[in-house]
Protein backbone atom coordinates (compact mmCIF):
# COMPACT_ATOMS: atom_id res chain seq x y z
CA UNK A 1 0.00 0.00 0.00
CA UNK A 2 1.22 3.53 -0.78
CA UNK A 3 3.29 4.65 2.19
CA UNK A 4 1.91 8.19 1.73
CA UNK A 5 -1.70 7.04 1.85
CA UNK A 6 -3.50 9.08 4.46
CA UNK A 7 -6.90 7.47 3.96
CA UNK A 8 -8.18 3.97 4.56
CA UNK A 9 -11.46 4.69 2.77
CA UNK A 10 -12.55 6.46 -0.37
CA UNK A 11 -13.67 10.10 -0.39
CA UNK A 12 -17.43 10.52 -0.67
CA UNK A 13 -17.36 11.26 -4.42
CA UNK A 14 -15.75 7.85 -5.12
CA UNK A 15 -16.46 5.28 -6.41
CA UNK A 16 -17.68 7.58 -9.13
CA UNK A 17 -21.43 7.64 -9.53
CA UNK A 18 -21.23 8.72 -13.17
CA UNK A 19 -21.42 6.06 -15.82
CA UNK A 20 -18.43 5.65 -18.15
CA UNK A 21 -18.96 7.26 -21.55
CA UNK A 22 -16.08 6.86 -23.98
CA UNK A 23 -17.59 9.49 -26.26
CA UNK A 24 -16.15 12.10 -23.90
CA UNK A 25 -12.60 10.94 -24.51
CA UNK A 26 -13.42 10.61 -28.22
CA UNK A 27 -14.39 14.30 -28.24
CA UNK A 28 -11.07 15.16 -26.60
CA UNK A 29 -9.19 13.14 -29.23
CA UNK A 30 -11.12 14.90 -32.01
CA UNK A 31 -9.82 18.15 -30.46
CA UNK A 32 -13.28 19.11 -29.28
CA UNK A 33 -14.71 19.94 -25.86
CA UNK A 34 -16.20 16.90 -24.08
CA UNK A 35 -19.65 17.00 -22.50
CA UNK A 36 -18.05 16.94 -19.06
CA UNK A 37 -14.53 17.09 -17.58
CA UNK A 38 -12.67 13.99 -18.70
CA UNK A 39 -9.85 12.10 -17.01
CA UNK A 40 -6.81 10.36 -18.46
CA UNK A 41 -4.17 8.27 -16.68
CA UNK A 42 -1.63 5.70 -17.90
CA UNK A 43 -0.68 3.84 -14.70
CA UNK A 44 -1.67 4.02 -11.05
CA UNK A 45 0.11 2.41 -8.10
CA UNK A 46 -0.68 -0.89 -6.44
CA UNK A 47 -2.17 0.77 -3.36
CA UNK A 48 -4.68 2.67 -5.49
CA UNK A 49 -5.52 -0.43 -7.54
CA UNK A 50 -6.37 -2.26 -4.31
CA UNK A 51 -8.26 0.64 -2.76
CA UNK A 52 -10.28 1.63 -5.81
CA UNK A 53 -11.12 -1.80 -7.20
CA UNK A 54 -12.56 -3.21 -3.98
CA UNK A 55 -13.35 -6.91 -3.64
CA UNK A 56 -13.00 -8.75 -6.93
CA UNK A 57 -15.61 -11.18 -8.25
CA UNK A 58 -14.66 -14.85 -8.35
CA UNK A 59 -12.83 -15.14 -11.69
CA UNK A 60 -10.04 -17.23 -13.15
CA UNK A 61 -6.64 -16.27 -11.68
CA UNK A 62 -5.25 -15.05 -15.01
CA UNK A 63 -8.12 -12.53 -15.28
CA UNK A 64 -7.72 -11.01 -11.82
CA UNK A 65 -5.01 -8.39 -12.66
CA UNK A 66 -6.97 -7.21 -15.70
CA UNK A 67 -10.24 -7.06 -13.77
CA UNK A 68 -8.62 -5.15 -10.91
CA UNK A 69 -7.40 -2.54 -13.41
CA UNK A 70 -10.81 -2.35 -15.09
CA UNK A 71 -12.68 -1.80 -11.82
CA UNK A 72 -10.12 0.74 -10.65
CA UNK A 73 -10.51 2.89 -13.75
CA UNK A 74 -14.31 2.61 -13.62
CA UNK A 75 -14.59 3.47 -9.94
CA UNK A 76 -12.17 6.40 -10.25
CA UNK A 77 -14.29 8.01 -12.97
CA UNK A 78 -12.43 7.17 -16.18
CA UNK A 79 -14.24 6.34 -19.43
CA UNK A 80 -11.81 3.57 -20.39
CA UNK A 81 -9.46 1.02 -18.86
CA UNK A 82 -5.84 0.44 -19.85
CA UNK A 83 -4.78 -3.11 -20.75
CA UNK A 84 -1.57 -4.85 -21.81
CA UNK A 85 -1.49 -8.59 -22.46
CA UNK A 86 0.93 -10.23 -20.06
CA UNK A 87 2.03 -13.01 -22.42
CA UNK A 88 3.53 -10.57 -24.94
CA UNK A 89 7.01 -9.36 -24.01
CA UNK A 90 10.61 -9.10 -25.20
CA UNK A 91 12.71 -10.85 -22.51
CA UNK A 92 15.98 -9.19 -21.49
CA UNK A 93 18.78 -9.86 -19.04
CA UNK A 94 18.79 -8.91 -15.39
CA UNK A 95 19.13 -5.29 -14.31
CA UNK A 96 20.33 -4.14 -10.91
CA UNK A 97 17.28 -3.03 -8.92
CA UNK A 98 18.19 0.39 -7.52
CA UNK A 99 16.25 3.66 -7.30
CA UNK A 100 17.02 4.14 -10.98
CA UNK A 101 17.72 1.61 -13.73
CA UNK A 102 20.62 1.83 -16.16
CA UNK A 103 19.67 1.74 -19.85
CA UNK A 104 23.05 0.11 -20.52
CA UNK A 105 22.30 -3.02 -18.48
CA UNK A 106 20.37 -6.13 -19.42
CA UNK A 107 21.23 -6.25 -23.11
CA UNK A 108 21.17 -9.71 -24.68
CA UNK A 109 21.97 -8.95 -28.34
CA UNK A 110 25.53 -7.98 -29.21
CA UNK A 111 26.09 -9.91 -32.44
CA UNK A 112 24.17 -11.34 -35.37
CA UNK A 113 24.45 -14.75 -33.71
CA UNK A 114 22.72 -13.32 -30.63
CA UNK A 115 20.03 -11.82 -32.85
CA UNK A 116 19.34 -15.11 -34.59
CA UNK A 117 19.34 -17.08 -31.33
CA UNK A 118 17.03 -14.67 -29.47
CA UNK A 119 13.60 -16.16 -28.51
CA UNK A 120 11.47 -13.68 -30.44
CA UNK A 121 7.77 -13.65 -29.39
CA UNK A 122 5.54 -15.81 -31.56
CA UNK A 123 2.61 -13.55 -32.26
CA UNK A 124 0.23 -16.36 -33.20
CA UNK A 125 0.54 -17.67 -29.64
CA UNK A 126 -0.60 -14.46 -27.93
CA UNK A 127 -3.94 -14.95 -26.14
CA UNK A 128 -6.15 -12.10 -27.32
CA UNK A 129 -9.28 -13.83 -26.00
CA UNK A 130 -8.73 -12.08 -22.65
CA UNK A 131 -10.64 -9.10 -24.06
CA UNK A 132 -13.69 -11.29 -24.70
CA UNK A 133 -13.37 -13.10 -21.36
CA UNK A 134 -13.50 -9.74 -19.58
CA UNK A 135 -16.49 -8.60 -21.61
CA UNK A 136 -19.14 -9.25 -18.92
CA UNK A 137 -17.45 -6.77 -16.55
CA UNK A 138 -16.82 -3.96 -19.03
CA UNK A 139 -19.66 -1.38 -18.72
CA UNK A 140 -21.52 -0.54 -21.92
CA UNK A 141 -20.08 2.97 -22.24
CA UNK A 142 -16.52 1.98 -21.38
CA UNK A 143 -13.79 0.85 -23.77
CA UNK A 144 -10.30 -0.58 -23.61
CA UNK A 145 -7.10 1.28 -24.43
CA UNK A 146 -4.36 -1.31 -25.05
CA UNK A 147 -0.70 -0.40 -24.65
CA UNK A 148 2.47 -2.30 -25.42
CA UNK A 149 5.19 -4.11 -23.47
CA UNK A 150 7.42 -1.03 -23.76
CA UNK A 151 7.81 0.54 -27.19
CA UNK A 152 9.91 0.19 -30.30
CA UNK A 153 12.93 2.26 -29.32
CA UNK A 154 12.62 1.24 -25.68
CA UNK A 155 12.66 -2.47 -26.47
CA UNK A 156 15.62 -2.16 -28.83
CA UNK A 157 17.58 -0.30 -26.14
CA UNK A 158 16.57 -2.93 -23.58
CA UNK A 159 17.68 -5.73 -25.91
CA UNK A 160 21.00 -4.19 -26.91
CA UNK A 161 21.88 -1.61 -24.25
CA UNK A 162 22.04 2.08 -25.06
CA UNK A 163 25.81 2.52 -25.40
CA UNK A 164 26.18 -0.73 -27.34
CA UNK A 165 23.35 0.37 -29.65
CA UNK A 166 25.19 3.61 -30.38
CA UNK A 167 28.33 1.65 -31.37
CA UNK A 168 26.31 -0.87 -33.36
CA UNK A 169 24.65 1.88 -35.39
CA UNK A 170 28.10 2.80 -36.68
CA UNK A 171 29.62 -0.68 -36.93
CA UNK A 172 26.64 -2.73 -38.15
CA UNK A 173 23.74 -0.53 -39.24
CA UNK A 174 22.14 -3.39 -41.19
CA UNK A 175 21.92 -5.48 -38.03
CA UNK A 176 20.44 -2.52 -36.16
CA UNK A 177 17.78 -2.21 -38.85
CA UNK A 178 16.95 -5.90 -38.52
CA UNK A 179 16.58 -5.56 -34.75
CA UNK A 180 14.23 -2.59 -35.13
CA UNK A 181 12.30 -4.51 -37.79
CA UNK A 182 12.00 -7.59 -35.57
CA UNK A 183 10.58 -5.52 -32.71
CA UNK A 184 8.53 -3.19 -34.90
CA UNK A 185 6.83 -5.94 -36.90
CA UNK A 186 5.68 -7.66 -33.71
CA UNK A 187 4.39 -4.47 -32.13
CA UNK A 188 2.55 -3.73 -35.37
CA UNK A 189 0.94 -7.18 -35.31
CA UNK A 190 -0.12 -6.62 -31.68
CA UNK A 191 -1.73 -3.24 -32.36
CA UNK A 192 -3.43 -4.51 -35.52
CA UNK A 193 -5.06 -7.30 -33.54
CA UNK A 194 -5.96 -5.18 -30.51
CA UNK A 195 -7.34 -2.29 -32.57
CA UNK A 196 -9.66 -4.67 -34.43
CA UNK A 197 -11.57 -5.59 -31.27
CA UNK A 198 -14.99 -3.85 -31.08
CA UNK A 199 -14.59 -2.86 -27.41
CA UNK A 200 -11.23 -1.15 -28.02
CA UNK A 201 -11.63 2.60 -28.47
CA UNK A 202 -8.01 3.71 -28.86
CA UNK A 203 -4.49 2.29 -28.66
CA UNK A 204 -1.56 3.82 -26.82
CA UNK A 205 1.85 3.38 -28.41
CA UNK A 206 4.14 3.85 -25.41
CA UNK A 207 7.75 4.50 -26.41
CA UNK A 208 10.00 6.81 -24.38
CA UNK A 209 12.23 8.70 -26.81
CA UNK A 210 14.35 10.82 -24.52
CA UNK A 211 14.89 12.83 -21.39
CA UNK A 212 14.56 16.43 -20.29
CA UNK A 213 17.17 17.90 -22.65
CA UNK A 214 16.45 15.95 -25.83
CA UNK A 215 15.98 12.57 -27.51
CA UNK A 216 18.28 9.58 -27.00
CA UNK A 217 18.83 9.15 -30.73
CA UNK A 218 19.58 11.75 -33.38
CA UNK A 219 16.76 12.99 -35.58
CA UNK A 220 18.34 11.20 -38.54
CA UNK A 221 18.48 7.93 -36.58
CA UNK A 222 14.87 8.29 -35.49
CA UNK A 223 13.79 8.97 -39.06
CA UNK A 224 15.69 5.87 -40.19
CA UNK A 225 14.77 3.37 -37.48
CA UNK A 226 11.91 4.66 -35.33
CA UNK A 227 9.41 6.83 -37.19
CA UNK A 228 8.71 4.45 -40.10
CA UNK A 229 7.41 1.76 -37.72
CA UNK A 230 5.45 4.32 -35.70
CA UNK A 231 3.82 5.45 -38.92
CA UNK A 232 2.79 1.87 -39.67
CA UNK A 233 1.31 1.49 -36.19
CA UNK A 234 -0.62 4.77 -36.41
CA UNK A 235 -1.92 3.82 -39.85
CA UNK A 236 -3.00 0.37 -38.63
CA UNK A 237 -4.83 1.82 -35.60
CA UNK A 238 -6.53 4.46 -37.73
CA UNK A 239 -7.31 1.83 -40.35
CA UNK A 240 -9.31 -0.05 -37.72
CA UNK A 241 -11.28 3.14 -37.01
CA UNK A 242 -9.60 3.75 -33.62
CA UNK A 243 -7.60 6.62 -32.14
CA UNK A 244 -3.80 6.46 -31.87
CA UNK A 245 -2.19 7.87 -28.72
CA UNK A 246 1.51 8.39 -28.03
CA UNK A 247 3.07 8.14 -24.60
CA UNK A 248 6.65 9.34 -24.84
CA UNK A 249 8.79 10.98 -22.20
CA UNK A 250 11.36 13.61 -23.01
CA UNK A 251 11.83 16.93 -24.76
CA UNK A 252 10.09 16.82 -28.13
CA UNK A 253 10.54 20.34 -29.56
CA UNK A 254 12.98 19.17 -32.23
CA UNK A 255 10.67 16.30 -33.19
CA UNK A 256 7.51 18.36 -33.61
CA UNK A 257 7.48 18.34 -37.42
CA UNK A 258 7.80 14.55 -37.47
CA UNK A 259 5.31 14.14 -34.64
CA UNK A 260 2.72 16.12 -36.59
CA UNK A 261 3.40 14.02 -39.69
CA UNK A 262 2.88 10.74 -37.82
CA UNK A 263 -0.71 11.75 -37.11
CA UNK A 264 -1.09 10.76 -33.46
CA UNK A 265 -4.42 11.96 -32.08
CA UNK A 266 -3.11 12.62 -28.58
CA UNK A 267 0.19 12.85 -26.74
CA UNK A 268 0.85 11.92 -23.12
CA UNK A 269 3.81 12.66 -20.80
CA UNK A 270 4.75 16.19 -19.74
CA UNK A 271 7.14 17.65 -17.17
CA UNK A 272 7.29 21.21 -15.88
CA UNK A 273 11.07 21.32 -16.32
CA UNK A 274 10.64 20.52 -20.03
CA UNK A 275 7.32 22.18 -20.90
CA UNK A 276 4.43 22.72 -18.53
CA UNK A 277 1.07 21.31 -19.51
CA UNK A 278 -0.31 24.85 -19.67
CA UNK A 279 2.36 25.82 -22.22
CA UNK A 280 1.93 22.56 -24.12
CA UNK A 281 -1.80 23.18 -24.37
CA UNK A 282 -1.39 26.75 -25.59
CA UNK A 283 1.21 25.75 -28.20
CA UNK A 284 0.09 22.34 -29.39
CA UNK A 285 -3.59 21.56 -28.73
CA UNK A 286 -4.32 22.14 -32.41
CA UNK A 287 -1.61 19.61 -33.36
CA UNK A 288 -2.73 16.80 -31.03
CA UNK A 289 -4.84 16.46 -27.91
CA UNK A 290 -3.03 17.05 -24.62
CA UNK A 291 -3.51 14.11 -22.26
CA UNK A 292 -2.77 14.42 -18.55
CA UNK A 293 0.17 16.71 -17.93
CA UNK A 294 0.19 17.64 -14.22
CA UNK A 295 3.85 17.23 -13.39
CA UNK A 296 4.53 14.27 -11.08
CA UNK A 297 6.98 16.29 -8.97
CA UNK A 298 4.26 18.93 -8.55
CA UNK A 299 1.79 16.23 -7.52
CA UNK A 300 4.28 14.99 -4.91
CA UNK A 301 5.37 18.32 -3.39
CA UNK A 302 2.14 20.33 -3.47
CA UNK A 303 -0.80 20.51 -1.10
CA UNK A 304 -4.16 19.02 -2.09
CA UNK A 305 -5.55 22.54 -2.48
CA UNK A 306 -2.74 23.48 -4.88
CA UNK A 307 -3.34 20.33 -6.92
CA UNK A 308 -7.07 21.00 -7.00
CA UNK A 309 -6.65 24.61 -8.12
CA UNK A 310 -4.16 23.76 -10.89
CA UNK A 311 -6.45 20.96 -12.07
CA UNK A 312 -9.41 23.33 -12.14
CA UNK A 313 -7.30 25.84 -14.01
CA UNK A 314 -6.47 23.35 -16.75
CA UNK A 315 -10.11 22.33 -17.10
CA UNK A 316 -11.12 25.99 -17.38
CA UNK A 317 -8.31 26.77 -19.85
CA UNK A 318 -9.43 23.93 -22.12
CA UNK A 319 -13.19 24.36 -21.70
CA UNK A 320 -13.64 26.42 -24.88
CA UNK A 321 -11.55 24.47 -27.39
CA UNK A 322 -11.38 21.05 -25.72
CA UNK A 323 -8.56 18.70 -26.72
CA UNK A 324 -7.63 18.10 -23.06
CA UNK A 325 -8.13 15.33 -20.50
CA UNK A 326 -7.01 15.82 -16.90
CA UNK A 327 -4.34 13.60 -15.36
CA UNK A 328 -0.73 13.32 -14.31
CA UNK A 329 2.21 14.05 -16.57
CA UNK A 330 3.31 10.43 -16.43
CA UNK A 331 1.67 8.11 -13.87
CA UNK A 332 0.55 7.98 -10.26
CA UNK A 333 3.63 6.40 -8.73
CA UNK A 334 3.52 4.94 -5.23
CA UNK A 335 5.24 8.05 -3.82
CA UNK A 336 2.49 10.41 -5.02
CA UNK A 337 0.37 11.31 -1.96
CA UNK A 338 -3.04 9.76 -2.35
CA UNK A 339 -4.74 12.92 -1.03
CA UNK A 340 -3.20 14.80 -3.94
CA UNK A 341 -4.37 12.25 -6.49
CA UNK A 342 -7.89 12.47 -5.09
CA UNK A 343 -7.71 16.28 -5.18
CA UNK A 344 -7.01 16.04 -8.91
CA UNK A 345 -9.93 13.65 -9.41
CA UNK A 346 -12.24 15.89 -7.40
CA UNK A 347 -11.63 18.77 -9.80
CA UNK A 348 -13.14 16.69 -12.59
CA UNK A 349 -15.75 14.68 -10.71
CA UNK A 350 -17.37 17.08 -8.25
Amino acid sequence: MNQNMQMNKLPNYLPSSREPDFSNLEAVLRKEAPKRPTLFEFHLNEGLYQLLSGDLPDVAPHLRPYLRSLLTYKNAGYDYAMIQLEDFEFPVGKKEQLESISINEGGVIETREDFEAYPWPEMDKIDYSVLDQLGPWLPTGMKWIPFGPFGLEENVIRLVGYEDLCYLMVDEPDLVQEIFDAVGSRLLSYYEKMASHPRVGACMVNDDWGFKTGPLLSLEQMRTYVFPWHQKMVDAIHGAGKYALLHSCGKFDGLLEDLRALGYDGRHSYEDNIMSVEEAYENHHEDFSILGGLDVDFLCRSTPDEVYLRSKGMLEKSSKFGAYALGSGNSIADYVPTDNYFAMLRAALE
